[in-house]
């Protein structure tokens, strides 16, 4: 983890320095097509000098007075040059720098805290080291393919596979289109393995990281490792305490594979604090399940559970494996 913040702040630098070079190039550009603009910058910053050595020595009645002539003056400077940007062409904003992130400056951070750019980027590595970037590009609602499924009744369900993953497909896109509402909706994916659980989640975080959201996927086996090694293991606490806020504040967290762990009292606690936390900071979360909803209360408790049924759209995939 410490390795990943210092190159991913490296690249900041490197960010910084580009938009640094790019405004200047403009700069010069403008100024030798248009060289009243020039004489505007130059002349702003000859008063930004007068103002900044004339003004101490002043009276703070006459300070202000000053002041406020020379905002004045600066005022009128800055809408010439506007309109002479426009007059040929040009947005008023063309000589200002381009940030890649306009919240943090592309420093990556908003204060002391991450901003939400540096999060994802951290994000975005884990993604690529576990080899989950190349997989977004081959599963996505792009990719999707609703003929896999079969279009005859299955063992007394209403709905044929084909009709029911419909439905479902259409559930998983409204739900990254009003991703950003209040709405507190989170998903519940259930139903036997190779039915397309992992890949419409797949669907979603593409979707949504293409929106600039932060998404987090993980399979419940790697969740429970991070949490036990974060809880048991101080020599590892702090890159593990990253994650662990990743977890807990992430626009989306995907837990894949719920059921697949070894469940005991402590992921059973870990599990409810994640939900519930979640719950109260109204970050959206899906957990995909081979399991049935009822197995639920038998694994993880009556606190889980009911977190679950009352805040969790329940999805259920059925048919056959399409692996097979």
């Amino acid at each position: 983890m410490e390795k990943n913040i210092n190159e991913i702040l490296r690249e900041y630098e490197a960010l910084q320095s580009r938009a640094e070079k790019e405004k200047k190039e403009r700069a010069e550009k403008i100024h030798r097509k248009i060289p009243r603009i020039r004489e505007i910058d130059d002349t702003i910053s000859r008063l930004g000098l007068e103002c900044t050595s004339y003004s101490i020595g002043l009276k703070p009645s006459e300070q202000k007075e000053y002041l406020e002539a020379f905002a004045r003056k600066v005022e009128k400077l800055k809408h010439e040059k506007t309109a002479l940007l426009k007059d040929h062409g040009y947005p008023p904003d063309y000589m200002e720098i381009k940030y890649q992130c306009q919240n943090c400056s592309d420093t990556g951070y908003i204060g002391q805290k991450k901003c939400a750019c540096f999060r994802q980027r951290l994000i975005d590595r884990a993604y690529n080291q576990s080899n989950l970037g190349s997989v977004l590009s081959r599963e996505n609602f792009g990719t999707f393919d609703i003929n896999l499924f079969p279009d005859e009744k299955f063992q007394g369900h209403s709905k044929t596979p084909r009709q029911n993953m419909l439905d479902i497909l259409s559930r998983c896109e409204a739900f990254t289109h009003n991703f950003e509402k209040d709405n507190g909706e989170n998903l519940l994916l259930y139903g036997g393995t190779g039915l397309g659980k992992t890949f419409l989640c797949n669907c979603i975080a593409k979707k949504l990281l293409d929106k600039g959201k932060t998404v987090l996927y993980l399979t419940a086996f790697k969740l429970f490792r991070i949490l036990e090694e974060y809880r048991f293991r101080p020599m590892d606490a702090a890159p593990n305490k990253e994650m662990l806020d990743f977890i807990l504040t992430c626009d989306l967290l995907i837990i894949d594979d719920l059921g697949t762990e070894l469940a005991n009292s402590f992921t059973n606690s870990e599990l409810f604090n994640i939900i519930n936390t979640r719950l109260l900071e109204r970050k959206k979360t899906i957990i995909s399940t081979n399991l049935q909803p009822n197995d639920l209360i038998d694994i993880y408790g009556q606190r889980v559970f009911s977190r679950i049924s009352a805040r969790y759209r329940a999805l259920e995939f059925y048919g056959h494996d399409l692996r097979m």
